[in-house]
C-alpha cells in the first residue's frame, strides 16, 4: 500500500514540463473522463434513432423528437448536479473522495448502458452518469485550484494544460467509441467508454497521495471578505426561510419537469396531465418555476449594495445570452449528428480516400504521440512512488494505441472509407486544440475587446456556422429523408462554432469570477451552470423538431433559425456595450 504523502511546499520539487507531477495526474484522469463522456454522447442519439430492422447494426428505431428529448434532459442535468456535488464535497466528502466516488458511479453508468437490450439499463446508466458527473466535474478543478493557491503566476499555464487534457480525451473518445460503436456494435462503443472511465478512476485512486492533504477534508464554513468589499455588506445573509422554500420548490419542479419531458413523449404517461387556462400542464409548471426564479433572483440582487448589484445584473445579462448560445451549440450532439448520418456524403474512394486517410492518420497519431511523451515524462518522476497507478495508466494507453492502429489499418485496406457520423463532433475538440492558443494571445494583446463584443462576436460566429449548413442544405427538397451533401459544410460549421465557443464559454466563467466577491462565486457559478443547463434542454427540444420542420418547410429553414437568432442576439449584446460598461464598474 502506498503511503507517501507530499506537502504543499514540495509540489514543485517533482516537475513535468515545469509543473508539479500532480497536475498531470489530474490531466490524465480528466482525459479519461472526457473520453468516456464524449464517446458515449457521440453514440447516444445515433443508437436511439437507428432502425431496428434491415440494418447491420440495429438501434432502437426511435424518432428524433423522443431521442433528442432524452439527450436534452441528460445534458441539462449534467450541468445541474455539479452544484450538488460541489456542496457535498465542501461539507462532507472532501474533493478527493468526491472525484473517486463520481468516477466509480460513472463507470457503472457506462457499463449499464452497454447492456442495450432493455430500456431500463439505458435509463439507469444515464441516471448514474448524471449523478457521478455531479461529484466528479466540480471537484477536479477544485483540487487544481488548491494546488496552485500559492503559485498564482503559474495558474494560467496549468489551466491551459488541463484544458488540453479535456479536449484530447473528447477527441479520442469520439474517434474510438464512434468507430467501434458504429462498426462493431453499440454495446462495444458504450462499453469502451466505461473501460476508460474505470482506468481513470483506478489511476487517480492509486496516485491520490501525490496531492498531499489537498481535498482530504471539507473546508470549515467561513465568511471571506474581499479586500475591496465593504465588511458590513460581506456579512449580509440574504437567504431567508421564504428564499429557501422558493429554492427548494424551483429545484423540485424543474427537476421533475426535465425528467418528465422525455418520459411523457416516449410512454405517453404525463405527470402534468392537466390544463390551466390556455396552458397545458407542462407549460404551466415550467413557467411557474421560471417566474419564481426571476422573483427570487430580483429579490436577492436588490439586497446588495449598488456596485455589487450592478455587477450581478451584468452577469445575469450574459447568462441570458449563454442560454441561447448553448441551445444552438449543443445541436452538435443531436440534429447535426443526424444531419451527418442522413444528409451528408460520407463515402470516400480514390484520391479523396487517400487524402482523408493521410489527414486522419496525422491528426490522431501526432497528438497521441505528444500525450505519450508527456506520459513517459510523468513516469520518470513518479513511477518509484506510485508504480501501480502508473502501470494502470500505461495499460490504458497501450489499449488506445492498439485501437488506433486497428482503426487506421482497416481504413487503409478498405476499398472505400465511410466516415462515421459520430466523428464530425470530434472536429470541435480538434479546432479548440488548434485555435485556443491564438484566441488566448488575442485576449492578452491590445486588441482584447470588451465583454459584450466577445459575446457578440461569439454569437455571430455561431450563426455563421449554421449559415454554412443552411447554404449546404439549400439543395435538399422539403420532406427528403436522405441526401448526399458535401462534408465541407459540416467542417465549416464546426470551425465557426468552435471559434464562437472560444469567444464565449471560457470568457464567461472568467467574468463571473471577476465581477462578484469571492464569497458569492459559488452561487453565481450556480446561476451560470443553470443557464447552460436550460440551454442544453432547449437544444434537445429544438433539435427534435428537425424532421417536422424539414417535412413542412425544408432543411435549409431549420438551420436558418439557428443562423438568425444567434446573429440577432450577437448584434443586440454589442449594442448594450455602454450600459454593460456602467454595470461592470471598470471590470475588463
Amino acid at each position: 500500500m502506498q503511503t507517501t504523502i507530499e506537502t504543499k511546499d514540495d509540489f514543485f520539487s517533482s516537475k513535468v514540463l515545469g509543473h508539479p507531477s500532480g497536475l498531470f495526474v489530474l490531466f490524465f484522469t480528466e482525459m479519461w473522463e472526457r473520453f468516456s463522456y464524449y464517446g458515449m454522447r457521440a453514440l447516444l442519439v445515433l443508437f436511439l434513432t437507428t432502425k431496428m430492422f434491415g440494418v447491420t447494426n440495429p438501434g432502437w428505431g426511435w424518432d428524433s423528437i423522443n431521442a433528442l428529448s432524452v439527450y436534452g434532459s441528460y445534458t441539462s442535468l449534467a450541468y445541474l448536479t455539479p452544484i450538488l456535488g460541489g456542496y457535498m464535497a465542501d461539507k462532507v466528502l472532501g474533493y478527493r473522495w468526491a472525484v473517486i466516488l463520481g468516477a466509480l458511479i460513472m463507470t457503472l453508468g457506462h457499463l449499464s448502458m452497454a447492456i442495450e437490450f432493455h430500456p431500463f439499463f439505458m435509463y439507469l446508466g444515464l441516471c448514474l452518469l448524471v449523478l457521478g458527473n455531479g461529484f466528479f466535474k466540480p471537484n477536479m478543478t477544485s483540487v487544481l485550484s488548491e494546488m496552485y493557491k500559492k503559485h498564482p503566476e503559474k495558474k494560467d499555464g496549468a489551466y491551459t494544460i488541463f484544458y488540453m487534457g479535456v479536449n484530447s480525451g473528447a477527441f479520442l473518445g469520439m474517434i474510438l467509441c464512434g468507430y467501434i460503436g458504429e462498426n462493431m456494435g453499440w454495446s462495444y462503443g458504450f462499453g469502451l467508454a466505461g473501460i476508460f472511465m474505470f482506468v481513470g478512476m483506478l489511476q487517480f485512486y492509486f496516485t491520490r497521495n501525490i496531492f498531499g492533504s489537498i481535498g482530504l477534508k471539507p473546508k470549515k464554513d467561513a465568511v471571506v471578505v474581499d479586500e475591496n468589499e465593504d465588511p458590513a455588506e460581506a456579512k449580509r445573509n440574504p437567504f431567508s426561510a421564504v428564499d429557501l422554500v422558493m429554492v427548494a420548490l424551483i429545484s423540485i419542479v424543474g427537476l421533475v419537469w426535465v425528467i418528465n419531458d422525455p418520459i411523457s413523449k416516449i410512454t405517453g404517461s404525463n405527470l402534468f396531465n392537466f390544463t390551466v387556462g390556455p396552458l397545458n400542464g407542462d407549460k404551466f409548471v415550467i413557467l411557474l418555476a421560471l417566474v419564481l426564479f426571476i422573483i427570487l433572483l430580483v429579490k436577492r440582487i436588490f439586497q446588495y449594495g449598488p456596485i455589487v448589484r450592478d455587477k450581478m445584473i451584468a452577469i445575469v445579462i450574459m447568462a441570458f445570452i449563454t442560454i441561447f448560445f448553448w441551445a444552438s451549440f449543443e445541436q452538435a450532439g443531436g440534429s447535426m449528428t443526424l444531419f451527418a448520418r442522413d444528409y451528408t456524403d460520407r463515402v470516400l474512394d480514390g484520391n479523396s480516400k487517400i487524402v482523408f486517410n493521410v489527414i486522419n492518420t496525422l491528426i490522431t497519431i501526432i497528438p497521441l504521440s505528444i500525450i505519450t511523451y508527456v506520459l513517459l515524462r510523468l513516469f520518470r518522476q513518479t513511477f518509484g512512488k506510485y508504480a501501480l497507478g502508473n502501470i494502470i495508466l500505461s495499460v490504458g494507453f497501450l489499449l488506445i494505441w492498439i485501437l488506433i492502429i486497428y482503426m487506421l489499418k482497416n481504413q487503409y485496406y478498405d476499398v472505400k472509407t465511410e466516415v462515421p457520423a459520430s466523428w464530425f463532433g470530434s472536429l470541435n475538440s480538434l479546432f479548440i486544440i488548434s485555435c485556443a492558443p491564438i484566441v488566448s494571445k488575442l485576449w492578452e494583446s491590445k486588441y482584447n475587446p470588451f465583454a459584450t463584443f466577445k459575446n457578440g462576436f461569439g454569437m455571430i460566429l455561431l450563426g455563421i456556422g449554421f449559415g454554412a449548413l443552411a447554404y449546404g442544405a439549400s439543395s435538399i427538397p422539403a420532406g427528403a429523408k436522405v441526401a448526399q451533401i458535401s462534408m465541407i459544410w459540416l467542417v465549416l460549421a464546426y470551425l465557426f462554432h468552435t471559434l464562437g465557443e472560444l469567444f464565449i464559454s471560457p470568457v464567461g466563467l472568467s467574468y463571473v469570477s471577476k465581477l462578484v466577491p469571492g464569497r458569492m462565486i459559488g452561487i453565481m457559478f450556480g446561476i451560470w451552470y443553470l443557464a447552460i443547463a436550460i440551454g442544453n434542454k432547449i437544444a434537445g427540444t429544438m433539435g427534435g423538431m428537425i424532421d417536422e420542420i424539414t417535412a413542412q418547410y425544408s432543411m435549409k429553414t431549420f438551420f436558418l433559425i439557428f443562423t438568425l437568432i444567434p446573429v440577432g442576439l450577437g448584434l443586440f449584446i454589442m449594442l448594450l456595450t455602454p450600459i454593460m460598461k456602467k454595470l461592470m464598474h471598470g471590470v475588463k
